[in-house]
């Protein structure tokens, strides 16, 4: 079973999502073992402090190291981890290829930075991975973690079935986006299937899925060469 450990001050954030769909599937199936940690519970003061102002000005407030700290000696006293990741915009951009890597791991942490920043001790003393979703900037590191947890969950052998296999996904050939799908009716509203779906030849259905795979992934390759 692969176990996932998530540190947030807003677990909140991650609860619903993690208890849904496919998620909560590998987790009914034990698969998957996902526990959230909140930061406050790891705070020293009776006040559950857990960020500060910063050093040397500016604004907003960082997550101060303590809590960070306890919670992530006593899980690694606990179990060894393949991986403790921090989920930061100055990361490794996540793509399918680093999914498929870390579906290959037992245990995994992930934290979650919020407000301006987690102090920087924190991660140097543990991370051994940083992983962006994007070159934008978000409230925190929660949805990022969680995307990157659907991503490697539907890749464990016996979580998907095999009508939903991941093995046909975009991006598992490389730098490769899938065809488009239909399904019925076969006109709606006047808008028609591609009459080569529907016509049962299976060679000439699989050169036409090859030819407008090759179409968006062209697409997408614009787009992402656009500036």
């Amino acid at each position: 079973m692969m176990r996932f450990d998530v540190i947030s001050a807003v677990p909140e954030l991650l609860v619903s999502p993690l208890n849904s769909s496919i998620i909560k599937r590998a987790q009914n199936k034990g698969k998957v073992e996902i526990v959230i940690h909140n930061l406050r519970d790891y705070a020293f003061n009776k006040h559950k402090q857990i960020d500060d102002k910063p050093f040397g000005g500016g604004p907003g407030m960082v997550l101060k190291p303590e809590p960070f700290f306890e919670c992530i000696e006593k899980l690694l006293q606990e179990r060894r981890y393949d991986h403790i990741i921090f989920t930061t915009p100055g990361g490794k951009i996540f793509n399918q290829k680093e999914a498929n890597r870390l579906s290959l791991s037992e245990n995994i942490i992930f934290v979650a930075g919020h407000y301006k920043e987690i102090d920087e001790r924190v991660r140097e003393k543990f991370a051994t991975d940083e992983i962006s979703i994007g070159n934008f900037v978000l409230t925190g590191g929660e949805l990022p973690a969680l995307i990157i947890i659907d991503a490697v969950i539907r890749l464990i052998p016996g979580v998907l079935n095999d009508s939903e296999s991941a093995l046909d996904d975009s991006f598992q050939d490389g730098e490769k986006i899938e065809a488009p799908y239909y399904t019925r009716p076969a006109d709606y509203g006047g808008m028609k299937v591609p009459e080569v779906l529907l016509s049962g030849n299976e060679k000439e259905i699989k050169k036409w899925k090859e030819e407008q795979s090759k179409l968006l992934t062209e697409k997408w390759r614009n787009y992402n060469n656009w500036r």
